[in-house]
């Protein structure tokens, strides 16, 4: 059946569901496809169900660090209850989104879209023309090209996990490998971190990173840096991993192979090609207002579109306010990531806002850098945290805060301090003579600069 709309949108996550939401407020009519069960990645196999086993993890944590500190008696994770629970958020989510689109007025289509050509797509046997497109798909693994890949565990796999395996190898040092590891190592399990490059989680500073590697091995979680992973060969319960270090060939035992090597925006059988948009690996070539460079009729936000962006979140819900801002309004606004909060949710969190020294550097600016341990601070301190540092990158003579790099307690919400004043251009002084609640992180800042 073929059927028209104003608007047309590829994915359910939070970017496409925020395309579809505002533009139907806005009086279009909005067709919303997935090929999944409706939510998207955050909600159903990303943010929300990690953090709920983060949330445990950092439970476990905190009582092995307060030890003998006035906390006592033994606790546990039970896996399979956690996942249980995990499953309360999880479970109903579809539903209640699928439900809201209905609700707006928004129709709802099951199956994977393939373009036919500049404004219509095909969803199983019904074609949907419109006189505006958006991909956002979001991601997923990217193909990493070695022996055995189809042995892999994905993250939305990790997460159902009944059973959590003695032994679990990721292959990769990012957000995925760093904080499943430091869930599936709290929660009893023998974990191995192996990245390929020299430095892992690259896009935050690496003095923090560094002191992070160390807390994680100080948890027995085996990081290994520069073991490019050729192979894995065997069966769940028996693998072997095979990967070649800078001292020859090495092979590690594992029960689960877990695919923590990044992901790519899952493009590649849309057949973009037949709408002509063209794409690369990092997602749809998007001008500043997110529309296609080839193809004015479609839009692209969050992980699908090459926009320059974070992957993150509240990245995708911005990008996708933007888009129908812009379908609405007539391309009137284009994207501003100033001030773009990043955190891995390893134990404890690493923070970023802005911009690494070597950014500065590159962009020539005159700045300082203020930098210290605060694991003898109290805020570290009374929590039993030995991993606690910030740097903070200060303009010289304008006083802006350029960049904000934080590990420890309560850093992902620190983290939003920082993103609030670089993005509302708070200066150095006035934040520093702001009267934050004590004692809290927050309250620490007239010390940091």
């Amino acid at each position: 059946m073929k059927k028209s709309f104003d608007v047309v949108v590829i994915g359910t996550g939070e970017a496409g569901s925020a395309v579809a939401m505002r533009c139907r407020a806005a009086g279009r009519s909005v067709a919303i496809v997935d090929s999944r069960p409706f939510g998207g990645t955050c909600g159903l196999r990303g943010c929300d169900p990690k953090k709920v086993l983060v949330g445990a993890a950092e439970i476990i944590d905190r009582k092995r660090r307060m030890e003998g500190q006035g906390v006592a008696g033994d606790l546990r994770i039970d896996w399979p209850e956690l996942i249980r629970f995990k499953a309360t958020f999880t479970d109903p989510f579809p539903r209640q989104r699928e439900d809201g689109f209905v609700e707006a007025g928004v129709e709802p289509f099951h199956g994977r879209a393939r373009f036919l050509d500049q404004r219509s797509i095909e969803v199983g046997e019904d074609v949907l023309d419109g006189a505006h497109l958006v991909v956002a798909v979001g991601a997923w693994p990217a193909k990493l090209g070695i022996r055995g890949e189809h042995h892999l565990t994905r993250s939305d796999q990790f997460l159902d996990l009944q059973e959590l395996p003695r032994r679990i190898v990721f292959v990769g040092g990012g957000y995925i490998g760093f904080e499943f590891g430091h869930i599936a190592a709290r929660a009893g399990a023998t974990v191995t971190i192996l990245h390929q490059g020299a430095r892992p989680l690259r896009h935050f500073d690496q003095d923090l990173v560094a002191r992070l590697m160390e807390r994680t091995r100080d948890v027995s979680i085996d990081v290994r840096t520069g073991t490019k992973v050729t192979g894995v060969e065997g069966a769940p319960g028996n693998f072997k991993v095979a990967a070649l270090t800078d001292s020859g060939p090495e092979m590690f035992e594992a029960d689960m192979v877990v695919h923590a090597a990044g992901r790519a925006p899952e493009v590649d059988d849309l057949d973009l090609s037949a709408a002509g948009v063209e794409f690369d690996r990092r997602g749809i070539r998007v001008n500043g207002h997110l529309q296609s460079v080839s193809n004015p009729a479609v839009y692209a936000a969050g992980d699908a579109a090459n926009s320059g962006g974070l992957p993150e979140t509240p990245l995708a819900q911005y990008e996708g306010g933007l888009v129908a801002e812009n379908i609405v309004e007539g391309n009137q606004r284009t994207a501003d990531y100033l001030g773009m909060a990043s955190v891995v949710y390893s134990i404890p969190a690493l923070g970023a806002v802005g911009m690494t020294e070597e950014e500065a550097h590159t962009k020539g600016l005159n700045f300082t850098v203020n930098q210290a341990d605060t694991s003898g601070w109290y805020s570290a301190r009374r929590v039993a945290e030995p991993a606690s540092m910030y740097k903070i990158l200060i303009e010289k003579d304008s006083g802006r805060i350029l960049g904000a790099h934080l590990l420890g307690p309560e850093a992902d919400e620190f983290a939003n301090v920082f993103a609030l004043a670089i993005r509302a251009d708070v200066r150095a002084d006035a934040l520093k003579h702001a009267l934050f609640v004590y004692p809290t992180q927050a309250s620490n800042m007239a010390w940091m600069l």
